[in-house]
């Protein structure tokens, strides 16, 4: 099954915490089937700072960083790239390749 929704699209998020808020995807989990948008579901995680060998100062600061969590592909939609609201995509067959479609304008997605 292609994938529906690739990094650097824009979804909607219909469902959770974050209802309405649109965003960049920033990277996709097909096997988990989780995507992460970009600052939204935001999570605190306590890290260590990084000590590299031979390094005076640490490379990675530590302390409570704050990242994008995971959503579920189920709670996203597509933002539809003619008039921006969420919308469902299809596949289409054009010269033997497939392409993703806007299932709400029919607009290209790729």
């Amino acid at each position: 099954m292609p994938a529906r929704i690739k990094t650097e699209d824009e979804v909607i998020v219909i469902a959770g915490k974050d209802r309405g808020k649109r965003g960049k995807v920033l990277r996709v989990d097909p096997r988990k089937q989780r995507v992460y948008v970009e600052k939204l579901n935001m999570i605190k995680r306590h890290q260590r700072p990084q000590q590299v060998a031979g390094a005076q100062r640490p490379e990675q600061v530590g302390g409570v960083i704050e990242k994008e969590g995971p959503i579920h592909l189920s709670n996203v939609m597509l933002a539809d790239p003619k008039d921006g609201k969420p919308t469902r995509v299809g596949i289409e067959l054009l010269d033997g390749k497939r392409h993703r479609v806007a299932r709400r304008s029919g607009a290209r997605l790729d």
